[in-house]
């Protein structure tokens, strides 16, 4: 889904972020090393280096600077919140074909044996109580590469039916997906109170793209996240989204509960949650997405009685 590919050692760009990374940082800086780094599929990224300093680099079409500068703000939101680790970011811009986002290097991120998944979930549960009066964000941002409207809100059901499963589901019917989801999604948007009784959503400082994919551990443990799509919005959506695509280890969940129980209707919400996020890649990715889609949808409505 990237837009570009990654530009070559001697392309003009790795000059202009050079100069871009001295202007911000007051540092000397001129990338002598670009070294491709894999795991994104909307980016293309990489880690530039001289003798003395190294940086994380993301590189995308000219037209994604506001997406580079939308994520500047959210992981600067984030790290605000003292509570869980983030790649700082340094600069961002855009030249000719090219736009750019610098960020601090963190080294190789993975999920060895000493991967800290409870300091992860206590974390995270100390950065959602980190909350403000209304739902949104002060700015649209990106899921993937689709536009994530934001437009604040004081009722959060009316938030997510609009800005969320109705964004999403006007975007599949647009992309020839009407005849399978339009009857039955309109159905479930009709009915998203039912999922709430008794449950009154608190507007929490979300990563808003919490999968495994968007998680690491540096070489002692500590948890880092990254590539968010922040808002403030319901927690639970959050979780939700660590269970999606294999889920994160119980000792995770063990330790965010421990900091901040969970209400038990999260077990149908989660769903609810979720069709967001599969809506989204089908809309992204293509018809392979449709089976669960349909499969949630119904599971839902089921719900409904």
């Amino acid at each position: 889904m990237s837009n570009t590919s990654l530009p070559g050692p001697g392309h003009e760009v790795w000059q202009l972020i050079s100069a871009d990374i001295r202007t911000r940082t007051g540092c000397e800086f001129s990338i002598e090393t670009v070294r491709p780094v894999s795991g994104g599929c909307i980016n293309q990224s990489a880690a530039v280096s001289d003798a003395s300093a190294t940086y994380f680099v993301k590189i995308n079409a000219s037209e994604s600077l506001c997406g580079f500068e939308a994520e500047t703000q959210a992981l600067q939101a984030l790290a605000a919140t003292n509570t869980l680790r983030v790649p700082m970011p340094v600069c961002s811009g855009k030249a000719g074909a090219y736009a750019w986002l610098v960020l601090e290097y963190l080294g190789t991120l993975g999920a060895s044996a000493t991967a800290n998944w409870n300091l992860l979930g206590s974390g995270l549960a100390s950065m959602h109580r980190h909350e403000q009066e209304c739902f949104g964000w002060h700015r649209d941002n990106n899921i993937g590469s689709t536009l994530q409207v934001n437009t604040p809100a004081n009722d959060w059901i009316n938030f997510f039916r609009d800005q969320r499963i109705g964004y999403q589901l006007d975007l599949a019917i647009g992309n020839g997906f009407a005849h399978q989801l339009e009857t039955r999604g309109n159905s479930l948007l009709d009915n998203l109170g039912h999922f709430f009784p008794g449950y009154k959503p608190r507007a929490c400082l979300l990563h808003g793209d919490l999968w495994a994919g968007n998680v690491g551990f540096s070489a002692d443990g500590v948890p880092v996240v990254f590539d968010p799509a922040s808002y403030y919005g319901d927690r639970e959506a959050d979780i939700a989204m660590t269970e999606l695509f294999g889920g994160f280890p119980t000792d995770f969940y063990r330790a965010y509960e421990s900091a901040w129980p969970l209400d038990q209707g999260y077990a149908v919400r989660k769903h609810l949650y979720n069709l967001y996020h599969l809506l989204n890649h089908l809309n992204l990715f293509g018809a392979g997405y449709l089976p669960q889609c349909q499969s949630t949808i119904d599971r839902l409505l089921a719900e409904l009685g």
